[in-house]
């Protein structure tokens, strides 16, 4: 993964290729696989992504051919808020309204937990929504 100005880019291969979509398959490789100590901790993580990608009827492209696949830098911005800020918003909000009201902390806690969990069953619910908000292009 790298990033420059443009937007948040990986290197893979093209795996398929259709009319409509172009599929191209990543290794998403976490900082521990990269870490020297690795094969004593056991930590290192990196798993075989597929991204796909619309299909530019214009490119010369074939299956095999190494790619590099990008995302807008915004949309990886709007990624952070979605996963991230607005849990840990919700969060504090339903800790510090609830601990105001409600006496037991287990409740607090308990309300707090449930109200993030429902932020994320809706995001699961509306993904295929979203999914049409975050597009990856083939860098020429």
């Amino acid at each position: 993964m790298s990033m420059s100005k443009n937007g948040i880019s990986h290197r893979g291969k093209i795996t398929e290729i259709t009319p409509e979509l172009t599929t191209v398959e990543i290794l998403s490789v976490s900082a521990c696989a990269e870490c020297h100590a690795k094969g004593m901790c056991g930590m290192s993580e990196a798993k075989v992504k597929r991204i796909s990608v619309p299909t530019d009827p214009y490119s010369d492209r074939k299956v095999g051919d190494e790619v590099d696949v990008v995302m807008k830098k915004s949309m990886g911005l709007k990624a952070v808020w979605i996963s991230y800020v607005i849990p840990l918003l919700i969060l504090m909000i339903l800790i510090l309204s609830l601990s105001s009201v409600t006496v037991h902390e287990a409740w607090t806690g308990l309300g707090a937990i449930a109200g993030v969990a429902l932020y994320y069953l809706l995001i699961y619910i509306f993904r295929d929504r979203l999914a049409n908000d975050f597009v990856f292009y083939i860098k020429d």
